[in-house]
Parts: structure tokens; C-alpha cells; sequence
């Protein structure tokens, strides 16, 4: 359903305002309609962060921009806990914006696209904190295009070691 959205959302919003949409997660609000947090890069190669509101009218999906921030002006990233399975999270601009992702998953997904995209357009020195490391920088050896593997793929690794281990005979 999320690959229908995204093309829902470049063709009816990123597209007429000649936006590549890089990355889109839902965040929760207090509100009734569905809000998405999406990172966008416009032709002047300029990264964009817009909070998009989803609606419906009749059989209708709209979409409409209520906030939108420069890459530039963001000055952190926090993911409140890094040791706990937690969506939170705060992106610091001249004020400070308290979000909360669909999921834990999705808020590391949105952290590695802001990421990478500050390297290659930016190179600017992003605070990125609270996080787990291991799953936001590419240099890892866990980094892969499948991003919400990553947790699953690194849970399997040390289950896998934990059962090896238990099966090792002790020496007397």
C-alpha cells in the first residue's frame, strides 16, 4: 500500500512542483486525516522536508502541504531513546517540532534518508542523536536498500549466534 501512496504523492504533489520524493513516512497526529512526513529534492538540488496533510473528497485522495522546512535550516535529529523500541522523535529547526512516526521502523527510515541526503547534496554537519548508529549510517555492515529489514536481519544474526553457542560443548 505505501508504493501506492508514494506514487499518489509524486504524481498529484512532487511532480507539478518539480520534486523527486525520496522518502515519505506517516506520522501520527491528534488530528483525523493522515499526515505524512516526506524528504524531497527540488531541480536546483535543494532537499526539502514537507509535511503533507492526506484527505479525501468523495472518491478523491488530495493532498496539501502544511509545513515544509529546508534540509539546510534543520540543525538536529533526535530520536529521544536510542535503547528503546520507541517513534518518537524531534527535528530541530529555529523551533523544535515533536513528531511521532507510524513506527520505530519508519522514524530510522526517515533519520537514513535525511542522512544520506545531507552527505550528497549538503555535507553539512548534521547532529543526528539517539539513534542507533549502526542503522543510520551506510558505512555499516547491516546498511542495505531494504531499510526495515535491517532490524529483523541484525535480530536473526545474534539469535543465530545465542543457538550456536548454547549447542558448544563446555570444556571440564
Amino acid at each position: 500500500m505505501s508504493s501506492l501512496v508514494k506514487e499518489d504523492l509524486e504524481k498529484k504533489l512532487f511532480k507539478p512542483l518539480s520534486q523527486n520524493l525520496y522518502e515519505f513516512i506517516e506520522i501520527e497526529l491528534s488530528a483525523p486525516d493522515r499526515y505524512y512526513l516526506c524528504v524531497s529534492v527540488t531541480k536546483n538540488d535543494e532537499v526539502k522536508i514537507i509535511m503533507v496533510k492526506h484527505y479525501r473528497i468523495g472518491l478523491d485522495e488530495k493532498y496539501e502541504i502544511t509545513k515544509k522546512w529546508s534540509l539546510n535550516d534543520l540543525q538536529m535529529i533526535d530520536g529521544k531513546e536510542a535503547d528503546t523500541d520507541n517513534p518518537f522523535f524531534d527535528l530541530h529547526f529555529k523551533k523544535v517540532y515533536s513528531l511521532e512516526a507510524y513506527s520505530c521502523a519508519s522514524k530510522y527510515a526517515f533519520a537514513r534518508t535525511v542522512n544520506k541526503l545531507n552527505h550528497a547534496y549538503l555535507k553539512k554537519d548534521l547532529q543526528i542523536v539517539n539513534f542507533d548508529s549502526t542503522y543510520i549510517n551506510d558505512d555499516s555492515i547491516w546498511s542495505s536498500n531494504n531499510k526495515d529489514c535491517l532490524v529483523l536481519m541484525r535480530i536473526c544474526f545474534y539469535a543465530f549466534n545465542l543457538v550456536c553457542l548454547s549447542l558448544c560443548p563446555l570444556p571440564l
